[in-house]
């Protein structure tokens, strides 16, 4: 499967996607200098959200539109997506920044008509929030389009994941990804459960990765030795701008540090090997090995207290103890000498 050029598979490094969400605060230039600092950064991707007030909410301030908790509290749902929504004439524009930029642009659509509309814009993936995991004939619409699907599962029970992972092959696309997410912002560690994020893969017979509001590296560290194939973070330029998202957004020197420690942590796991390194090799030197520990004079009985396995590494290897126990040394071995088979008669 691939993202434009970004080949994500077993193999690949992890595709690391920086979220913009609504850390632009409503203006532009912030948003060009957000996505030229996610390059800077070290991100792969930068993320965007295509809605508008009018095709996420209706404008309502009844009870059930209305926020109590949270960082949010006090607004009406139409109001903070009034606030936090990325205007869609931005799009094209943050689209070339982003290519000029040499980054992989795409967003979030909230509805078929920013599907349409990104369409227009050949976004190369799709990315489904959590909210809208149960948006069957969103989900559809976007997978009918032939494109990587990204679902995020926050919100998601496992009966929700397995009908939108459906969807999506029923409108034939197998391109599919499943982020573990926490719909808590920020969210605790302790509800992390990256587990669940290696169940998922097994599951679902998909690639795997998280969407992480958590604060700090250490999810991230842990998702990539797991097997995530994509981290996807909220970034801000500088969190004194303030916003909706910029409490659980990383800046540029976290965000650096966060993909520093991912690439680190792919380089840690490496592959599977039993082969020595060069470096390594010569430090096995440094090994066990069978040695003269006393002077042992020509036709002597090799005896464990002549012989023993202590460092360095270049007698005989330690499993041939039993078999030198009870020879005859056939020259004079000094103290401190190795341990060698032409230096021995031992009965066959």
């Amino acid at each position: 499967m691939k993202i434009r050029d970004f080949d994500i598979s077993e193999k690949s490094k992890t595709f690391i996607i920086a979220e913009l969400s609504a850390n632009h605060n409503g203006d532009k230039e912030v948003a060009i200098d957000t996505i030229r600092a996610a390059k800077k950064a070290g991100a792969d991707a930068i993320k965007l959200q295509t809605y508008t007030p009018d095709t996420i909410t209706i404008d309502c301030d009844n009870e059930y539109f209305q926020i109590k908790e949270g960082l949010w509290e006090g607004k009406t749902l139409y109001e903070l997506y009034a606030e936090a929504y990325t205007p869609w004439e931005w799009h094209e524009e943050l689209f070339g920044v982003a290519k000029e930029e040499g980054l992989i642009c795409f967003s979030s659509p909230f509805d078929i008509t920013a599907v349409d509309f990104l369409e227009g814009l050949n976004t190369p993936a799709y990315k489904i929030a959590s909210f809208e995991i149960q948006d069957i004939p969103l989900i559809e619409y976007a997978a009918s389009k032939g494109k990587p699907i990204i679902l995020s599962t926050g919100i998601a029970t496992e009966e929700d994941i397995k009908l939108a992972v459906d969807t999506c092959r029923n409108a034939g696309n197998e391109q599919i990804i499943l982020l573990k997410c926490t719909s808590s912002y920020p969210a605790p560690i302790e509800l992390a459960n990256l587990r669940t994020m290696v169940d998922m893969k097994k599951r679902f017979g998909v690639e795997v990765g998280l969407s992480d509001h958590t604060l700090g590296n250490i999810v991230p560290i842990v998702a990539t030795s797991l097997g995530s194939k994509v981290i996807e973070k909220h970034f801000i330029l500088d969190k004194s701008i303030g916003g909706p998202d910029a409490d659980f957004s990383l800046d540029i020197e976290e965000f650096s540090s966060m993909v520093k420690a991912v690439r680190e942590a792919e380089k840690a796991l490496g592959e599977v090997t039993y082969e020595l390194s060069e470096k390594v090799e010569k430090n096995k030197k440094f090994a066990r090995s069978l040695f003269a520990i006393k002077n042992i004079k020509e036709g002597e009985e090799i005896t464990e207290k002549n012989v023993r396995s202590i460092r360095p590494g270049y007698g005989l290897h330690p499993a041939y103890l039993k078999k030198i126990i009870g020879g005859i040394a056939i020259e004079n071995i000094p103290l401190g000498t190795p341990m060698k088979m032409e230096n021995i008669k031992v009965d066959q």
